[in-house]
């Protein structure tokens, strides 16, 4: 999990906005069960894109002014952002494969 950065809005603009390459973001909360089932396959992602994708994760409690300002309305949500950019959002539990389509069909 060392490749899935813990963003807040201190760092949001330094990790998501200016990240030399595309962004993974992951919107979630700790009383969340779907974001639960969710967090390992977001971390396996993470350890094997590791060279071409950054992946953060956003709790919504920790920091409601990100999740407001990029229009989250539930949780999971996940959003990939590229040259600061959203480019596309994804809302509720995916598996891995559908994750990897995501990011396919977005990076």
């Amino acid at each position: 999990m060392a490749n899935n950065i813990d963003v807040t809005n201190a760092n949001f603009e330094q990790e998501v906005l200016k990240a030399d390459k595309p962004v993974l973001l992951k919107f979630w909360a700790p009383w969340c069960g779907p974001c639960k089932m969710m967090a390992p396959v977001v971390d396996e992602v993470a350890d094997e894109r590791a060279d071409d994708l950054k992946v953060v994760s956003v709790n919504v409690d920790d920091a409601p002014e990100i999740a407001a300002e990029h229009g989250v309305r539930g949780v999971p949500t996940v959003m990939l952002f590229k040259s600061g950019a959203k480019v596309a959002s994804l809302v509720g539990a995916q598996s891995k494969s559908q994750l990897a389509q995501f990011i396919e069909q977005n990076a």
